[in-house]
């Protein structure tokens, strides 16, 4: 006969007993993983804060280090930055200045034997103008920003005042050269006029113009600060040769 056991599942023992099942196991197991999975999450968590952490303190020491190289640059940095302030106020000087000195130098080495002056202003603004007859600019020196040259003197004719205007935009640095005015004496004022020199009028004879120029040097830079002192040179030029012998010339000229 084949045996039976009669001793119920949940009571056998051995290898006969009934394996035990059921969702306790499920539930065991699965918060076994999910404690790994949040150890595991911990863990990295923890290394990437680790890493941030040491990237940080390399970020700080290298700021340190900028910070003490750039506090000993800053003392060079402020010299350059004094060089070029005292640069641009040396050119700012510079070019706020004028060479008259030049100007006169080349004036007297084209001036013509047949052209004298009575007077000559020299300043750097239309303001700063200051001639020998109170210091009032012509009209086209007012109109003038720059440098300029008033000249006033007489001339044997006409064509001896238009070579003059020629020769004088060969001076370095001349732009333009206006005519104020150049006239001839009248035939009735021809003898009183240049006897005694003491009403300007340089005309001795009837073909002698007498002009008035004004010589600008509109390249040259405007002094920056409004109202200062022109930088200029006032001269008047007499007629030294003795009135005898300033008049022979032009009298044989025009008897020729």
């Amino acid at each position: 006969m084949r045996p039976v056991n009669l001793i119920p599942p949940e009571q056998r023992r051995g290898e006969h007993a009934q394996l035990r099942t059921g969702p306790a196991m499920y539930i065991v197991l699965g918060a076994l993983a999910l404690l790994l999975v949040g150890v595991t999450m911990l863990v990295l968590t923890g290394n990437q804060i680790s890493d941030s952490k040491a990237e940080v303190a390399t970020l700080k020491v290298e700021d340190a280090a900028a910070a003490a190289k750039a506090e000993r640059l800053a003392a060079f940095a402020e010299f350059k930055a004094l060089s070029e302030q005292r640069i641009a106020t040396v050119r700012s000087l510079a070019d706020s200045r004028f060479d008259w000195e030049r100007v006169m130098r080349e004036l007297s080495l084209v001036l013509p034997a047949d052209v004298w002056l009575t007077n000559l202003t020299a300043s750097a603004t239309p303001g700063g103008a200051g001639g020998a007859e109170g210091g009032s600019s012509s009209g086209l020196r007012g109109a003038i920003p720059g440098p300029a040259l008033e000249l006033n003197g007489c001339a044997v004719g006409q064509e001896a005042v238009a070579g003059f205007v020629t020769v004088l935009k060969d001076i370095d640095g001349v732009t333009r050269v206006g005519i104020q005015s150049s006239e001839l004496a009248s035939k009735g004022d021809e003898a009183g006029s240049g006897s005694g020199g003491g009403g300007g009028d340089c005309r001795t004879r009837e073909f002698i113009a007498q002009f008035s120029l004004v010589v600008a040097f509109d390249a040259a830079p405007v002094p920056v600060a409004e109202g200062e002192e022109a930088v200029g040179a006032t001269a008047v030029a007499e007629t030294t040769e003795g009135g005898e012998g300033s008049e022979e010339a032009p009298a044989e000229e025009a008897g020729g």
